[in-house]
């Protein structure tokens, strides 16, 4: 036997792993694509299964809607010689909602002349049916019959007539509308004028109009949604609107001309710009006119928030599909409902009146209750100051109850200016009229009035009748009254803002107040408390601090000065707690204390003392502070420092004995006084040598 041949040696850097690993590859590659090309052509028979299938379907699908335009011509034949027109209806909608690329496709078969024939018989009858219904639902419309008015009114939709339906339905409710309007019109011209209501008459008949409205959509939103789908709400209370803006014309009109409103708003402009008296218009003539204003556009706000939550929630659900473009244009179209309709310029222009006349209101009733300024015995304060503060509440608070964030804010504004300008003018011109003035009483009389600022309840911006010191808590205050109108939705944080900045500018002048108030009590202090205090303190030096010991025991039983000085404190005093509130009295005895240490430490630097003279003024120094602390609330040990760091230099018994309580021996002591100023006080000690007190290193 022939030996086999020698087997080829590997190539070089190739194992046997590697072919083994290269056979099992291409072995794999050999079932991928075997299994690739099974896939294949099991996928063009499953696609080939599919397309028979759609076939099927679309074969099945035109004879069913073959088999539907024959039933829907024999059913609405049928329906209409029955006068079923619902049924019949029902029908042509079936037959509107059929696929019109199916039919094409049958006319264009065996059947097609018998197709063309059923079209053309289901266009007449949808011709037909239009008409019928329209003539019907008109003649239910003229008799004022409402079930067959609403019966006729969901046949419209079911035809393709959405819009033409809306129309003619919203057309007989706008009669509905009117006709009552009219009758409640009529009703108020007939009113005697000494009725409960008849001062806010004209505001009663704008709201039973939008009552009657507002009932309307409550009851047919549900058949509209019904019948005629989400989203078409819009188009009826648009039509609504309409009829609404003509009826308030009409309030408006016969409100303007009962009322005489544009010639009292002429008459108020030309008392505004021309100072003389005689043609002016008495305010109190302005009062009612004012407050049915309000009430008119408080109810048309009310109104309008109700339209805009109805068409809101209509069109969420209608658009819960649309695209972000179509719910824009749908806002466009609620906010130009809103803000365009002649209901909201009719009222914007009353209220720009109401604002004039309410301004000019205000500033007369404040220069009347200025005029008639009273006092009377044991009040703190004028009646001026609570007729002003009342009247500027009152004009605030009926431009809250308008519901407008404009007319609110233009009437917070005034009443600030009112308040900054001319009533601190007042005030100051009275304060000024105090000084100087030859009794008490008159000094009284010139600060009380600005006292009462501190305390009304207005000078924040507040309207309960609580003091308040803090303008944060009284914008919170203010707010919060204002949080029904703003929870409402009118104006949102927007409108929040604008009320805020406007109660910032109100609070501001509280502090101009304040000012006027401290410049006041400043005056009295200066005026009616140095001039008697200061002689009090004087006595201080016809009594001699250089004694001996026999002298001091006579001034211990027998006080030459502090004693008589606090009994005078205490009438004088005692006057000035009986005519002043509690927070004014204690800002006062608080500038007299400061008085009081300034004068006492002129005079002790004019004084010479005594060891044991120095020991008395301590004891009167304790007295007068101890007495002082009980009549304020203020902390005084402050303002006494120096006086007691004097009495503590005093009551030394040598020169250097200083450099026990000084610099770094000092602890928690703090001193009030100089270097310079501890030499001159030890100066006044008669037994200290002026060179150990030369020598001292301070």
């Amino acid at each position: 036997m022939r030996a086999p041949p020698p087997q080829p040696l590997p190539p070089a850097g190739r194992s046997p792993n590697l072919q083994l690993i290269e056979g099992d590859a291409q072995q794999l590659a050999g079932m991928i694509t075997f299994t690739c090309n099974l896939a294949e052509n099991v996928s063009s028979k499953v696609r080939q299964l599919d397309l028979a299938k759609n076939r099927l379907y679309q074969a099945i699908q035109r004879a069913d809607d073959i088999l539907d335009l024959k039933f829907c011509m024999d059913g609405v034949q049928t329906a209409l010689r029955n006068e079923d027109y619902e049924q019949a209806a029902a029908h042509i909608h079936r037959y509107l909602s059929l696929d019109k690329s199916v039919i094409e496709l049958s006319r264009q078969g065996k059947e097609g002349g018998i197709i063309d024939a059923n079209l053309k018989l289901l266009q007449e009858a949808e011709q037909r049916l239009k008409t019928i219904v329209t003539e019907k639902f008109d003649t239910a419309m003229k008799q004022g019959d409402l079930p067959q008015v609403e019966r006729f009114f969901k046949i419209f939709p079911l035809l393709g007539l959405h819009e033409e339906g809306l129309s003619k339905f919203s057309e007989y409710l706008c009669k509905q509308v009117a006709n009552k309007a009219e009758e409640n019109l009529q009703l108020v011209m007939g009113t005697d004028m000494s009725d409960r209501r008849a001062a806010v008459i004209f505001a009663d008949t704008l709201t039973l109009l939008f009552e009657g409205i507002a009932r309307i959509v409550e009851t047919h939103q549900p058949i509209v949604e019904t019948y005629y789908g989400p989203g078409r709400l819009y188009t009826l209370i648009k039509h609504l609107q309409v009829e609404c803006d003509r009826q308030v014309e009409k309030v408006v009109d016969k409100f303007i001309k009962e009322r005489d409103y544009h010639r009292q708003f002429q008459q108020v402009q030309n008392s505004m710009m021309r100072s003389s008296s005689a043609e002016k218009i008495e305010p109190r003539e302005l009062d009612p006119i004012l407050t049915e204003v309000t009430l008119m556009n408080a109810r048309s706000e009310l109104y309008l928030r109700f339209i805009k939550r109805r068409i809101v929630a209509d069109f969420e659900v209608g658009d819960a599909m649309a695209p972000e473009e179509v719910k824009q244009e749908h806002q466009k179209y609620l906010d130009k409902l809103l803000n365009n309709c002649l209901l909201s310029c009719t009222m914007q222009e009353l209220i720009g009146y109401y604002i004039t006349m309410e301004e000019y209101f205000m500033r007369e009733t404040v220069n009347k209750a200025v005029a008639m300024d009273s006092y009377e015995k044991g009040q703190l304060t004028s009646s001026m100051v609570d007729d002003v503060f009342y009247i500027v509440k009152k004009c605030i608070g009926r431009a809250l109850s308008s519901s407008s964030i404009d007319c609110l804010c233009a009437m917070i504004n005034h009443s600030t200016t009112e308040l900054e300008s001319d009533f601190r003018e007042v005030l100051y011109n009275k304060l000024k009229q105090g000084f100087p003035a030859t009794t008490f009483q008159d000094f009284q009389r010139g600060v009380t009035s600005a006292v009462n600022i501190m305390h009304s309840s207005l000078q924040q911006g507040k309207f309960d009748t609580k003091g308040i010191e803090s303008t944060d808590e009284a914008k919170q205050s203010f707010l919060s009254d204002c949080s029904k109108l703003l929870s409402q939705g009118f104006g949102g944080e927007q409108a929040q803002a604008k009320i805020e900045s406007c109660l910032s500018d109100m609070a501001a002048v509280s502090n101009k107040f304040r000012d006027l108030l401290q410049e006041g009590l400043n005056e009295l202090n200066s005026t009616a408390i140095k001039p008697q205090v200061k002689p009090w303190i004087n006595l201080f030096l016809s009594v001699s601090h250089n004694i001996e010991e026999e002298e001091f025991s006579d001034y211990e039983a027998n006080d030459p000065w502090v004693q008589q000085f606090i009994v005078n404190l205490e009438q004088q005093m005692t006057e000035f707690k009986a005519g002043l509130s509690p927070v004014i009295y204690d800002t006062l005895t608080g500038l007299m204390t400061s008085l009081i240490a300034i004068e006492l430490e002129k005079v002790l630097l004019k004084s010479t003392f005594s060891r044991l003279g120095g020991l008395q003024f301590d004891k009167e120094l304790r007295s007068l502070i101890a007495y002082l602390t009980t009549v304020t609330t203020w902390t005084i040990r402050d303002k006494f420092a120096r006086l007691s760091q004097m009495a503590t230099i005093l009551n030394l018994e040598r020169v250097t004995e200083i450099l026990d309580y000084w610099g770094p021996n000092s602890g928690p002591l703090t001193w009030r006084l100089t270097p310079a100023e501890v030499r001159q006080v030890l100066a006044l000690r008669i037994d200290f040598r002026s060179e150990d007190i030369k020598r001292l290193r301070l």
